[in-house]
């Protein structure tokens, strides 16, 4: 214990003497022979990233107060953008059929969630391209060319994506219904009766319906292996083995063999259109 207390205090008194003033101007220089620095030093160059000042000052008129307040729709709008995408596309039905088609060939790791995600996003693309197509030529593209204002652009952009759910609906219009009725409105005869705040969760329950319904159809032929499965595994008395390790193989080749994600992809489209 004294060894240790004569060596700390040793070192503490060597570094209180390095940080003297003084210490540093007697230090020995470097020996002349040390070899110069083959690189040169780059000059400082302006950087290409402005500088960016944000001021902050009380509003002189009525419009600031009223933009002030359409930007901060704006950015609450663009936080709900990803549910917007999931709940008024075609990407609800496509996600829930896809995890369907997972759990009923006894998948757990394989795809991964966020391959499926990513299928459903571009399938949701190909299906949605047109509705985006016409929002970008009569909204965006106006309103980026100072053609139309905020409100204008925004009743046009509403218009492609309304025409789109009430096509899902047209054969089954009881959700709307249901949403009318529950809100006190008239029954309506066409879809500018139908206000958007009943149009969409309307949607939503419709897809929900449409989605499950498709998990079912594929659920069947799959239920029906692992039913064999099983009776087979009773028979010759492997209670103890479980049945999803012997059929998930069968299911695989049963998907296989039928070009299962070729008609599953096909199927999907073609409910929408």
């Amino acid at each position: 214990m004294r060894r240790f207390l004569f060596f700390l205090s040793i070192v503490l008194f060597s570094l209180g003497f390095a940080a003297q003033p003084g210490f540093a101007q007697t230090a020995a220089p470097f020996p002349a022979m040390s070899t110069t620095p083959s690189m040169g030093i780059p000059e400082v160059q302006t950087p290409l990233v402005p500088f960016v000042d944000l001021s902050i000052r009380n509003p002189e008129s009525g419009q600031e107060v009223a933009f002030s307040l359409q930007l901060l729709l704006l950015i609450t709008v663009l936080s709900l953008a990803p549910s917007i995408i999931i709940l008024m596309t075609s990407f609800l039905r496509i996600s829930i059929v896809l995890d369907f088609v997972k759990r009923a060939l006894s998948l757990q790791q394989v795809p991964p969630s966020q391959v499926l995600m990513g299928i459903s996003l571009f399938l949701t693309l190909f299906i949605m391209w047109p509705t985006f197509e016409s929002i970008y030529n009569n909204s965006f593209k106006p309103l980026a060319d100072g053609q139309i204002s905020v409100e204008e652009a925004y009743h046009e952009a509403e218009g492609p994506l309304r025409v789109f759910m009430y096509r899902q609906m047209q054969g089954k219009p009881d959700n709307i219904r249901l949403f009318m009725s529950m809100r006190g409105l008239d029954a309506p005869e066409t879809l500018a009766d139908v206000p958007t705040y009943v149009l969409v969760p309307a949607f939503i329950l419709n897809e929900l319906t449409v989605a499950f319904k498709i998990g079912i159809v594929l659920y069947i032929p799959f239920i029906v292996i692992d039913m064999v499965v099983a009776s087979a595994l009773m028979s010759m008395g492997m209670i103890m083995l479980p049945p999803v390790m012997i059929s998930m193989p069968f299911k695989l080749m049963l998907f296989i063999l039928v070009d299962g994600w070729g008609l599953l992809t096909d199927q999907i489209i073609h409910s929408f259109i």
